[in-house]
């Protein structure tokens, strides 16, 4: 089992009577079933439908002070706290960004739980492994009552390319991406059965017309990674951006329809004069392609 504490995620807690309601009303998961021990992957998107800020959201023991606690990129907690201070109105809800005091292990090829910290599986795809909120400097402990390695970020991100699961500010830019464009639709992100939420009509519409052109997809490549956000091009026509990459695997936004010309073509995709190929994930549900149509 390896661990490693990550850096670029920061923590922030939404406690009170009406935090629930709160944040099922606004995000794009159901928080409803959200149980401590228990997490679900979501968003807070604009109105246009596009991704302000993704996390994790999991909830604390009451005996531990209850309340939910949303893992989110360190950079923009202050930004996903502006934004839910705005929405809360008058909602009995107190939002707090414990950044500078609590910090995100994941841990992963293993189980277990630590008496260290708030410990979750990640909602997103089960080989990810689970995670830990906690303070920092706890971490060594955490991971030794785990009975885990602890490794450094870059092992993490590398097992995390190796899943084909996009990272937001790598593999996609926000503010400027659909929900379906990052997977979140693939990866539990967004329920459809729900009800509503900011953004959703766009949403919807995207999912019942089946028009998501562009998504993150695997990428596997030879030799040297070609430098994130460079251009994909299929011969002299751009087909997406390059995101992260290491050890030979990589994520890229491509749109779907060019990839699948270039593979009935036989051109290949090249980023930075490296040729890409495109590999389905295992958690994909969606129109591959190259594939007929998307798995049942």
């Amino acid at each position: 089992m390896q661990a490693a504490l990550l850096p670029d995620r920061g923590v922030i807690k939404v406690s009170g009577e009406a935090a629930r309601g709160f944040l099922n009303g606004i995000v794009t998961s159901d928080v409803s079933d959200v149980a401590p021990g228990a997490a679900r992957f979501a968003a807070l998107l604009t109105p246009q439908g596009k991704i302000i800020v993704d996390f994790l959201v999991t909830e604390a023991a009451a005996e531990d002070g209850g309340g939910f606690y949303l893992d989110a990129p360190k950079a923009l907690t202050p930004t996903l706290a502006q934004k839910l201070n705005f929405y809360k109105l008058r909602a009995k809800v107190t939002i707090e960004d414990l950044s500078d005091r609590l910090g995100v292990m994941a841990v992963w090829d293993g189980a277990g739980t630590s008496e260290y910290g708030l410990t979750y599986p990640d909602p997103r795809f089960d080989p990810l492994g689970f995670r830990v909120i906690l303070p920092p400097e706890a971490a060594v402990e955490a991971a030794a009552d785990l009975g885990a390695s602890l490794t450094d970020a870059d092992a993490y991100e590398a097992h995390r390319i190796a899943l084909g699961v996009p990272r937001g500010g790598a593999d996609f830019v926000f503010g400027d991406t659909f929900p379906h464009e990052a997977d979140m639709d693939q990866l539990g992100g967004v329920d459809f059965d729900k009800g509503c939420y900011i953004g959703q009509e766009v949403v919807s519409r995207v999912e019942h017309r089946s028009t998501a052109r562009s998504r993150v997809v695997p990428v596997t490549y030879d030799d040297n990674a070609p430098m994130p956000g460079l251009e994909v091009m299929v011969g002299d026509k751009p087909a997406g951006m390059m995101g992260s990459a290491t050890n030979g695997r990589g994520l890229a936004l491509l749109r779907l329809d060019r990839v699948a010309d270039a593979i009935a073509a036989g051109t290949p995709l090249v980023s930075g004069g490296v040729t890409l190929r495109v590999v389905k994930p295992d958690w994909a549900r969606f129109a591959f392609p190259g594939e007929a149509k998307a798995a049942e």
